[in-house]
């Protein structure tokens, strides 16, 4: 089984990450490009929802077992090449020229936080699982593009309150901030009405697309110009 697969439901693509846990590392970040290209090739599609297999974890973010790994071979190359890797699908997704839309039926921590802030929209389950920044706790600064990303997802008192206290953050409360479209009452209802409002989008994908570079320009330019500063001397830890 891949790290991520798709399939078509109707004019929409349903994107599984297919790990427990769905932590980004290079298969992980190949397998969500890929899929969105092969979406973009498919001129029936006109949206796109990403799920979870598991039942508990949506994504908990970078992978800190393979990263931990190359540290320890001093393979301070694979490590750089991935953070531009997950620059590259944090990109992909916000100037793919279609809704992408993050059913969150299961934790999502750190880097997985992010990248549901990368979709258009998102629906989360509120009988179970977290929306959290545990940055602060382990000493991990954000690197300038994910801010931006996650500021065009949150709410600037509600961001600044998540960052500050790595406080975990349920479906309502986030409902309550309009940092998602809908709390679910479960898993089976966040993709069952995630994957209803995606079809309601019947939108040219030259328009869509066009708006969503414009919108998204000065994300895109602070990932390509300010992050390779922390990137490149690996600059990445609070010592």
């Amino acid at each position: 089984m891949s790290a991520v697969e798709w399939k078509k439901d109707g004019t929409v693509a349903i994107v599984t990450m297919n790990t427990p846990e769905n932590r980004h590392n290079p298969d992980f970040t190949a397998g969500i490009n890929r899929a969105i290209e092969e979406i973009e090739a498919d001129p029936e599609m006109k949206s796109i929802v990403l799920t979870s297999v598991d039942a508990k974890n949506w994504s908990l973010g970078i992978d800190l077992t393979w990263m931990t790994g190359c540290m320890g071979r001093q393979d301070m190359k694979s490590i750089k090449d991935f953070m531009y890797t997950l620059n590259a699908m944090f990109k992909k997704i916000l100037l793919c020229p279609m809704p992408v839309v993050a059913a969150i039926n299961g934790h999502a921590f750190g880097d997985g936080t992010i990248l549901a802030c990368c979709c258009d929209f998102r629906f989360m389950r509120s009988d179970r699982g977290f929306f959290c920044f545990p940055e602060v706790d382990i000493n991990i600064p954000f690197l300038p593009g994910m801010l931006q990303i996650m500021k065009k997802a949150l709410p600037y008192h509600k961001l600044e309150e998540l960052v500050y206290s790595g406080k975990r953050a349920g479906a309502v409360e986030l409902a309550e901030a309009h940092a998602i479209v809908k709390a679910c009452a479960n898993p089976e209802e966040t993709l069952r009405e995630a994957v209803e409002f995606a079809r309601t989008f019947q939108k040219g994908r030259t328009i869509f697309g066009e708006h969503k570079r414009r919108l998204h320009k000065h994300i895109v330019e602070t990932i390509d110009n300010e992050d390779p500063e922390f990137i490149e001397p690996l600059n990445l830890m609070v010592q």
